[in-house]
Formats: C-alpha cells, structure tokens, sequence
C-alpha cells in the first residue's frame, strides 16, 4: 500500500470504509412518505424533526438494514416525547411494515417484488392487545421498516418535545433515531372539514375473518363496529359498513332503535376514540329502493340529528354502472319521498345538463381525470364548468379516483409512465405520494367530500395477493388482523400504509382550510398548485409534501398571531408566487 499513488490509496481507502460500512447494520430515521423496499439503501438520518398541531398524527419510519451477516431477533420501542408535557400511552404506536409481493404491475413503470403496506402493530390501536409485530428478522443485505404514529393530544402544550426510538437485537445490538417534535399553538378537529364516504361491503368482512360471506350478526357487528372506529381515527367515514340482508345490497334494518344503539354513536361522535368528539362526515341510505323506505329513512334521520350526513347513492357511473334513465327514475323517486336527503351521483357536469339532471342531483361525485384531465372532452381544468351547478342551494362538488389512474383493463394506462408524474393513486406499487395526493387536488378544484367505492375488496386475501381491476390494492385499504396471523385474542382490522398516507392527505387538507380561513386562500392555493401543477402531475418527492405542509402551517401561524415556537420552517415559503420557493425546489 505504501508504494500507491496517493490519489488511488485514498480512493482504496474511501471504497474499503464504504464497504465496512455497508457491511453493518444500520438504522435511520425516514419521512411517511418514503416507501423502504427489501433493496433500499441504509439512510443517513440519526434524528428526525417533525411539526404538528395538537389532535393531528404525525407518522414517520425507522429504516433497518441487516448489513452483511442480517439481524435477528429487531424490537423498537419509544415510550414517550418529552416537553412541556408528556406524551405516551395509546398516543404512540408502532408497527412493523409488511410486504405485499406483487407479481402483476399496477403501471408499466411500477416494479414487481415485495412493496411495504401491511401494518403489524406492537400493540393494536383498536383493542389494546400485544401482537407480533417484535421481534422481526432482516435477512442479510436486505432493509426493513417500522412506522411510528404519534397524535399529539388535544391539551398538549406547545413547545418542543424529544424522544428516542431505540432499536434493539441479538448479540446485544442497539441503536438509536432521535425524534424532535415541535408542537404549534393550533388544533386540528377531530372531525375533518372535508366530507368522505369510503364504502365498504360487509360480505367481504364475513368472508375474510371466518370463511363465509354470510357470518351472521353476533360476529359481524362487533366487527364492523371496529372498522368504523379506526376509519373515524384515520379521519375518515365508512358511510355503508352496516349489515345487509344475506346476497343482497340493502340492510338488515331490525327496528331503528337497535340501529342506533350499535352505530348511533359514530354518528353523534360519542364513541371512545383517540380523536374525542370524532363522528362520521356522511351515512348512505341502504334501504330497500321504495318512496316508504326513504320517507322513513328521512324522518329518522332528521330526528336524530343525522339528517344533513344523509345521502341516497341513484346511481355509478353512468353509463357503464347504471343507465341515464333508471339514474333519472331513481333521484325522481328520492325526491319526491326523500326531499331532505342529499341525492348523490359519480358523472360529469355534462352529462348532468345533457340528460336533465342538474335539478336532481345534489352531490355531484367527479373522477379525478375528468376534472383535470388529458384526454377529450376533458382536456385541461374543467372546475369552471361546476360554477353555476356548486352556486345552487345544498349543491356540493366531491371528487374520486379510481383505476383510471392507471388503467382499468390491461395495456390502457394513463401518463403514469414519466417519473414525477402520475394521478392521484391509491396502488401500493406507486409512489407514497400518490396516496396523500387527492386530498390537494381536490382543495384546489373546490372539491369539499372524496368518494371511494369500496375498502375491503379483496380483505380475505390481503396480505397475499390484492390484484383487481388491473391494480394492486383497488378497492382494498385494511388488513384482516386475525390471532392466527399477528397474535393475540381478539379479531381486529388492521391499516394499510395507504389508510395512513390518506389521512395525512386529508390532514393537508385542513391546513389549506385553515390558511385559507384565517385569511389568505392565495397563499393557500399558490403552495397547492406549486406542489401539483395539474392533476395528472403528482410528484413522487415526498420531501415536496412535507415542505409544502410547513409553509402552510408557518403560515397560518404569521396570520393567527399564534406563540412563535422555533420550529425550524423554511423561510423561502413566505412567496408562493415566486418560483424559487417552489416546494420541492
């Protein structure tokens, strides 16, 4: 070695030290929205800073490599953040990330192998009981991830809180990722401003947790009584998870007494929640299709204070779901009996003026490429055309994506295929960002609920194979956590990492809001549009979201004259118009 050029011994030396380096194990601090595949490279973060208001989550990953001889035996814990207060209990949970092997690609561009979305707790957030998620094994040369959530509680003082996720194996292995959390003088509400109705078909539940589409209702509805407490603690609702009649689309609907002792209290927000107060945003009608069942339907609900939650779904897409003429039958018939419940529609308005519905609809439900889209006749934004329609009386505008982002039969995808572009998308074999992306989009098209069509398409096989209508995940957003595959006792619902990245897309949402509330929707807007110029133009960086997030939040609070807290927020957000503080950039 003495005799080398100096130049190559210090390149030896650089390449022996990196392969030294690579050959341990190594443990890094990573954001939400990020996704760690089994070939990632170890990160460099050893602490990790993060900004929230009080009752909003904040999510991020610890990354793990198992270096060249692997680690057996991985636990990870972090009892508390420390500050003004402290925060511990069931306000921090932890998960092991699982991996989905995806054997079909979503996009042309996606690519096949183990993608991270299943979410195995340390202990469940619905039940409270030890599972399996530690210890772990990561097999040499390979990474794996834990995501941390922690909700910073309603009474929480501002100010600055530490904490330490420390990371422990065999063979007396331990390391460390330190996590600064800076909490602002604001409070995010339990209930989101923004209205969804995420549907869910009861059968596939039944199916998943015992093998038979019909499990009758002493199972079921403890059941769905959890899948609606943890969608209400992702912020979002699950506006038909009641039980139907065997085979059949409408409820089983014993006496509206037993309805409201089981679901009254998602409705009213009594039920015990991380989230106090947290109640569903919309409640779709399930009754049999007849003026009686509707007018009954109304007067209860107007009764019990659910009235302006209430909607009648008349129709799916037409054409192709359901034709103009039953869609016109059937808003015609909620009219008449119903007049008080919201009737609601997936279409366009052209189609809305074209078969003379515009004075039948109430909610009219947009796909996202057709409110911003790349094809005719929806080339470009299309939001001015909804103008007239959203200014008439109880008129809302929601949107939906569905597998039109990527193409819903195979070889017909939509520009997914460029990198830093994309549609909103809910795939787990497309970038995180496309998860958080909607909730933006629809800010800025005036959109004010989200319409999924359903979250547990293919619950029963979930944690092996979720392929359906030429995406991985379509129509599937929760895990079936039976003790036979994570432990413990009871049955319960597990998220994906999808449910999270939704909910921190609509917890963007109530930061544009609230920015917008507090006086500047400009600002507002600029920070949007800057993020995602246009629909189908969704970034993969998810480092963007995040800096977009802290201008809003730094903004709202130069405009609330919120207590300053040294929270390290980049200053180049304070122009939005100026093209040099694009987020991102």
């Amino acid at each position: 070695m003495r005799n080398l050029p100096r130049q190559l011994l210090w390149a030896v030396l650089l390449f022996s030290t990196a392969v030294m380096a690579q050959s341990r194990p190594a443990v890094w601090g990573e954001s939400a929205t990020t996704k760690i595949r089994p070939d990632a490279q170890p990160g460099s973060q050893a602490a990790l800073h993060l900004v929230a208001a009080r009752n909003e989550f904040v999510s991020f990953q610890v990354g793990l490599h198992g270096g060249a001889a692997g680690l057996t035996g991985v636990s990870a814990q972090l009892t508390a953040l420390e500050g003004p207060s402290r925060i511990d209990g069931n306000s921090i949970t932890l998960y092991q990330e699982v991996f989905l092997d995806i054997t079909q690609r979503s996009t042309p561009d996606s690519q096949l192998g183990p993608w991270p979305d299943g979410l195995l707790p340390d202990v469940d957030e619905t039940v409270g009981e030890k599972r399996r998620a530690f210890p772990f094994n990561i097999p040499a040369g390979q990474a794996r991830a834990i995501w941390v959530d922690v909700l910073v509680p309603m009474r929480a003082p501002p100010g600055q809180y530490k904490g330490t996720v420390l990371v422990t194996a065999d063979n007396g292995y331990r390391s460390r990722v330190q996590v600064h959390l800076t909490v602002v003088d604001a409070l995010l509400p339990s209930t989101p401003s923004l209205r969804t109705a995420f549907l869910l078909w009861p059968p596939h539940v039944c199916r998943a947790y015992t093998g038979t589409p019909d499990c009758g209702e002493e199972t079921l509805v403890p059941l769905l009584q959890m899948f609606h407490r943890l969608a209400l603690e992702h912020r979002l609702t699950l506006a038909s998870a009641f039980p139907r009649l065997p085979g059949q689309a409408t409820w089983n609907l014993p006496d509206w007494e037993t309805f409201e002792a089981r679901w009254g209290a998602f409705l009213d927000g009594t039920v015990p929640s991380r989230l106090p107060g947290a109640r569903m945003t919309s409640w779709q009608y399930l009754g049999p299709p007849t003026a009686e069942g509707l007018a009954q339907f109304q007067e209860e609900a107007r009764g019990r204070d659910w009235l302006s939650r209430a909607f009648d779904y008349v129709g799916d897409e037409p054409p192709y779901g359901i034709s103009f003429q039953a869609v016109e039958q059937r808003a015609t018939l909620s009219r008449q009996a119903a007049p008080e419940v919201n009737t609601l529609l997936t279409s366009t308005i052209t189609d809305l003026e074209t078969y003379g519905l515009v004075g039948l609809i109430d909610s009219i439900v947009v796909l996202v490429n057709y409110m911003d889209g790349t094809r005719p006749p929806y080339v470009g934004n299309q939001v001015e055309g909804y103008t007239d329609f959203v200014a008439l009386p109880n008129r809302e505008l929601w949107m939906y994506q569905s597998c039109m982002s990527h193409g819903c039969v195979a070889n017909e995808y939509m520009p997914e295929n460029q990198p830093g572009q994309g549609w909103p998308s809910y795939m787990i074999d497309r970038p995180a960002t496309k998860a958080r992306a909607l909730e933006w989009v629809s800010f800025l098209e005036g959109a004010t609920g989200e319409l999924y069509y359903q979250t547990v398409g293919m619950l029963s096989t979930a944690w092996t194979n979720q392929f359906r209508f030429n995406g991985n995940g379509d129509g599937t957003l929760f895990y079936p956590g039976t003790p036979a595959s994570i432990g413990g006792s009871t049955a319960v619902p597990l998220p994906s990492i999808r449910l999270k990245l939704i909910r921190l897309g609509i917890q963007d949402y109530e930061w544009l809001e609230a920015v917008s509330d507090a006086g500047d929707p400009e600002f507002a807007r600029g920070v949007a549009r800057k993020l995602i110029p246009t629909a189908w133009r969704v970034p993969d960086d998810g480092a963007a979201f995040d800096e977009a997030r802290l201008c809003l939040i730094q903004r709202y609070l130069e405009l609330t004259g919120a207590k300053d807290v040294d929270s390290g927020l980049p200053s180049r957000c304070l122009n939005p118009t100026d093209s040099s503080s694009q987020p991102g950039r």
